[in-house]
């Protein structure tokens, strides 16, 4: 039995600024728009936001919420770190960002 080798599939060339750019900014709008949808379903279902530790459901949900925000804030700040990495943000916001609107226009 061989020691295992780390196999990966070759690195495409840098990609472009252009790509870059625009990755960047589709995923920032993605991570922005899953971020009001979690805002969103995360809000206590009593009258205000102060009222949500009368009700444990309500206090729970609301952490989650803010956990998972803050979670997704703190990776919008991290780059991709090779050019496939923005090859795949680019599909995936192209894709993601209609539907994520689609998803935060029907839930408001």
């Amino acid at each position: 039995m061989g020691v295992l080798q780390n196999v990966r599939t070759p690195v495409a060339p840098g990609a472009s600024s252009h790509l870059q750019w625009t990755a960047i900014v589709l995923r920032a709008v993605f991570i922005g728009l899953l971020m009001v949808l979690i805002l969103r379903v995360s809000q206590p279902q009593s009258e205000t936001i102060w009222s949500a530790h009368e009700t444990t459901g309500d206090l729970v949900r609301l952490a989650l919420g803010l956990g998972a925000c803050l979670w997704m804030g703190i990776q919008a700040f991290r780059f991709p770190k090779d050019a496939d990495a923005y090859r795949i943000w680019l599909h995936l916001g192209l894709i993601g960002v209609p539907a994520a609107l689609l998803l935060v226009a029907s839930t408001w």
